[in-house]
């Protein structure tokens, strides 16, 4: 019983005095965390979407308070967001003007030719690396959502034409959806961007117009029609805007024989 009784007295005594030294360890190692970290974090969404270029709001939060990440870096949280924030650094923030995804390619099923039939696993990734999912267009969306997939705010969606349609109410620009695309289809623009080639082939003309009914051919029709030189430049045989000079152009898609140039409305209400 003595020998039971010195046991317990013994551990109890070594758990006090390690508890007495680990308290001691934290007091002394604690690092003291800057309290605006909870501020910045608890004025972000807490999406996590890591559009931010961080794996999420933490450390995020974490960033912007050492003074290595955009204040206006959360895209889902917008304008307001970066408001709540530069009040907490006590700096300011200029205009954060909307972003959205844009899909750049028309070629639904109804536009582009296929070269064989499908039968592997259903998604892009996949599909890309299996004769293209079976599509002619080896630059076209190959219609299996990847981007769909990984949108966190069900901004995406894929149309009869097995197309990824963007919601640009829902649109947060978090980066995703232009990551998943295998083929980078997808691209973030403020929305004062409205005119776009929608096709990324680099193909010779005629090549194109056998795979695809809307597909860029290279034709510099859209290049002789620009409203301001150099607005439009051919990338290879691939028609490019430069969006920093050239406005929308009623011409140039009227002009363009595919009618791979279109100019989008945005209705944000």
């Amino acid at each position: 019983m003595t020998t039971i009784i010195l046991a317990i007295l013994s551990m109890g005594g070594m758990c006090a005095l390690l508890s007495f030294l680990l308290a001691g360890a934290d007091k002394k190692l604690r690092v003291e965390q800057d309290p605006r970290v909870e501020k910045v974090l608890a004025a972000l969404p807490g999406v996590n979407c890591g559009g931010c270029g961080f794996p999420g709001c933490s450390a995020f939060a974490e960033h912007v308070v050492a003074g290595d990440a955009r204040i206006n870096g959360c895209a889902p949280g917008g304008q307001a967001t970066a408001e709540k924030i530069a009040a907490i650094m006590g700096v300011e923030v200029g205009s954060m003007e909307k972003q959205v995804a844009v899909v750049l390619c028309h070629g639904g099923t109804k536009e582009a030719a296929r070269s064989a039939v499908y039968n592997g696993v259903k998604t892009c990734r996949a599909a890309m690396f299996i004769g293209g999912g079976g599509k002619l267009c080896y630059y076209g969306c190959m219609g299996y959502g990847d981007c769909v997939t990984v949108c966190p705010f069900d901004a995406i969606a894929m149309n009869d034409n097995l197309l990824p349609v963007v919601d640009p109410q829902k649109c947060t620009a978090c980066g995703k959806c232009v990551e998943a695309c295998p083929r980078h289809l997808i691209e973030l623009h403020p929305i004062n961007h409205t005119m776009f080639v929608f096709c990324k082939s680099q193909d010779k003309g005629p090549a194109v117009k056998k795979a695809c009914s809307v597909g860029c051919i290279a034709c510099r029709v859209c290049v002789k029609n620009s409203p301001i030189e150099n607005g439009i430049v051919m990338n290879g045989n691939l028609a490019s805007i430069d969006h920093a000079i050239c406005p929308p152009s009623d011409i140039v898609v009227e002009k363009c024989p595919m009618k791979t140039i279109q100019i989008v409305k945005y209705d944000l209400k």
